[in-house]
């Protein structure tokens, strides 16, 4: 088995802790390690580190380096971020290049998982299945009526033990599906984690990605030389940005499955989400999370971070969020925190370069 972990993403949502230069996935979220190192702490038991892919922005290289410096995992460096189906693509044929044919698990570096041993038990199940030449997808069994995710529906009866054909993918739904969702039981959330062999992916980038997947190949010789950063910087300056869902899931004509899990999975997307996660261990009597020095009197429901050098008190406010930096301070709903990347478009829009 190969694991492909996926760290290109921007984290505009947890602004201003996130930043170009520090996303998400580079900072210690929920427990004391960066993101992407719990990432590769969580799958590591299933595979060596010279199976384990580390797909990340150029911009993050000397960083990474840094976390998994004695580590034997392998880096390879976008030179812009193109979304998910580029990324899935190249670690295809970077595998391919290395000789390998077993499957390839692939997952998102800044989700959370609360059970990782159910979590790594369906990834098994899944390159089970992969191995006989299908895509297979973990559906996280849906515990609330969220809109915030898409969704995956499932034939009615499992193929064998709780492994099921996928019937479509769904868009993120408005709260009356999500609700109707939930109460069907044969939707699960999509956390876009991937599992397929390298021949399959690649078939299907052939497919629906033509000149991508020619770029793909002529890449194959720069593998590993010092000619790669200059052959990536080529392909990727022709390549459109393009989820894979998009690209590949939503058209593929393979047998595409789904292992149903209850690994207490969140993809932490929002300060919002990571409240969620938190509150059960972290919350007082009324609600309220404080992080670093703060002070929360006759408030509820809120969320307050202090990452800065400054004290922080908050009186008599409700569902209110407050992140201090040593640069910025963010005060917001937190019922509106998915929002936060607003900020972050304004600021590109603005001169406040120093604040992205």
């Amino acid at each position: 088995m190969y694991i492909v972990i996926m760290a290109g993403g921007s984290g505009t949502r947890f602004w201003p802790a996130s930043r170009e230069s520090l996303p998400k996935q580079f900072l210690n979220i929920v427990g004391d390690r960066a993101m992407i190192v719990e990432t590769y702490e969580r799958i590591r038991p299933l595979a060596p580190d010279d199976h384990i892919i580390l797909v990340i922005g150029q911009q993050h290289l000397a960083e990474t380096e840094r976390l998994f410096a004695g580590r034997a995992v392998r880096i390879l460096a976008e030179p812009a971020g193109r979304n998910t189906a580029p990324c899935i693509g190249l670690a295809a044929k970077y595998v391919e290049h290395l000789g390998g044919k077993d499957p390839i698990v692939i997952v998102p570096a800044d989700h959370y998982i609360a059970r990782p041993e159910v979590f790594r038990s369906g990834l098994v199940q899944a390159a089970q299945a992969a191995a006989r030449g299908a895509i297979v997808t973990l559906g996280i069994i849906p515990t609330r009526s969220e809109t915030g995710y898409g969704y995956i529906e499932r034939a009615a009866e499992p193929e064998e033990n709780n492994l099921y054909r996928v019937r479509t993918f769904v868009e993120k739904p408005n709260p009356e599906m999500a609700a109707d969702y939930l109460a069907r039981g044969s939707y699960f959330w999509n956390a876009g984690i991937f599992v397929a062999t390298p021949r399959t992916l690649l078939a299907e980038f052939t497919s629906y990605m033509p000149s991508f997947a020619r770029g793909l190949e002529k890449l194959r010789a720069a593998f590993d030389t010092t000619e790669f950063p200059e052959a990536l910087q080529a392909l990727y300056g022709n390549t459109e940005a393009i989820s894979f869902d998009y690209a590949i899931m939503e058209k593929t004509t393979q047998p595409v499955y789904v292992v149903p899990s209850e690994c207490g999975w969140s993809d932490v997307g929002s300060w919002y989400s990571l409240y969620e996660v938190r509150k059960e261990h972290d919350r007082d009597d009324l609600g309220n999370i404080g992080e670093g020095d703060t002070l929360l009197l006759d408030s509820k429901d809120s969320f307050v971070v202090s990452r800065g050098k400054r004290f922080l008190a908050v009186l008599g406010l409700t569902n209110v969020l407050v992140v201090d930096t040593e640069d910025a301070l963010l005060v917001a709903d937190l019922n509106k925190s998915q929002e936060v990347k607003r900020i972050v478009e304004r600021l590109k829009e603005s001169a406040s370069k120093d604040l992205l």
